[in-house]
């Protein structure tokens, strides 16, 4: 469904990513971990077009994309969980989800307010509460079903739950492990390493804007020395 090779991006003349490969089959749960400033964002970035990438292939869903604008991207069928949420403050709730809600690409079984208040309880009874007026865990829980009801072949976390309190993690991390037993395909950025490797079929750790550790999640979960050598602190 997804994949980069050799893709270098930079930032006028400071050069972030350095060839990264990667893969997302159709299905898929994949991670990329790294410590911070390692180009994990701006590897999100590089696939959603929000900035340019210099060099190298990104083909999601057979198309070459790199070159495409973040809006085309988009609406071929990626939807985006950015850092930070950024969820509107002053619409409501349900003005969140469907301000941009659409069903492009034709999937039999739409995202619904009803399907997005199913998967996430704490919604319904916000409904009219401003963006801006929810708690952390709620808003991620908004952005999350905003990114949904667009009905992305692809569903990005840039992360996942940064900043959440423990129980709100728990929530998040059951609802991606839903998401994929439906069969959402979905790439994500988090440091929880063990949550991660409870559900996620690959995962990609980057550092210093390459790839320098792929594989499974039993290859990670039992390699300490990986796991110190590239995300311990």
């Amino acid at each position: 469904m997804l994949e980069l090779k050799k893709v270098k991006t930079a930032y006028g003349q400071s050069q972030v990513l350095f060839g990264v490969d990667l893969q997302v089959n159709d299905g898929e749960v994949v991670t990329l971990l790294g410590r911070n400033g390692m180009g994990k964002t701006t590897t999100i970035h590089s696939i959603m077009g929000l900035v340019k990438a210099r060099s190298g292939e990104i083909i999601f869903d057979g198309n070459h994309v790199r070159e495409w604008p973040a809006y085309r991207v988009a609406r071929a069928g990626m939807g985006l969980v950015p850092e930070g949420r950024q969820i509107f403050p002053n619409l409501s709730v349900v003005e969140n989800l469907v301000a941009t809600a659409s069903n492009r690409l034709k999937n039999q079984h739409p995202w619904t307010l009803e399907r997005v208040f199913e998967l996430f309880p704490r919604l319904p009874d916000r409904t009219q509460n401003m963006g801006n007026q929810l708690s952390g865990g709620e808003q991620q829980m908004l952005a999350i079903g905003r990114a949904l009801m667009t009905n992305p072949k692809l569903l990005i976390l840039d992360e996942a739950t940064e900043g959440l309190a423990p129980l709100i993690r728990m929530e998040i991390w059951e609802c991606l492990k839903g998401l994929k037993s439906s069969g959402q395909s979905i790439l994500v950025v988090d440091k929880n390493i063990e949550a991660l490797t409870r559900f996620a079929d690959r995962h990609y750790i980057i550092e210093k804007g390459r790839v320098v550790w792929t594989g499974d999640s039993k290859l990670l979960s039992t390699n300490k020395e990986i796991q110190h050598r590239y995300l311990g602190v």
